[in-house]
């Protein structure tokens, strides 16, 4: 088996958010449709593309980067802003 790297954190929990995130992957991400840098939701645990208006979500530690399973924030904003009958 290859070695780590030397600054490979030896504790592999060191390196994670308590959400299971590792920050230096969220700062390396970028959006797969703008390929702008994103904004992280912690809140809503999703990586947000303000100019896609698209945000991905992050299940298990791990970033969801397909269009297609990201929430389309103006479809949200739509709902949120309709008056109700």
């Amino acid at each position: 088996m290859s070695e780590l790297p030397e600054d490979t954190p030896h504790d592999e929990t060191a390196a994670f958010t308590p959400n299971g995130v590792d920050p230096r992957l969220l700062e390396i991400l970028i959006c797969p449709v703008t390929r702008q840098p994103l904004a992280y939701d912690r809140a809503r645990n999703e990586l947000v593309s303000k100019n896609a208006r698209l945000a991905f979500p992050i299940r298990g530690g791990i970033p969801i980067m397909l269009e297609e399973e990201a929430r389309d924030l103006d479809e949200d904003n739509g709902a949120q802003e309709s008056p109700l009958p």
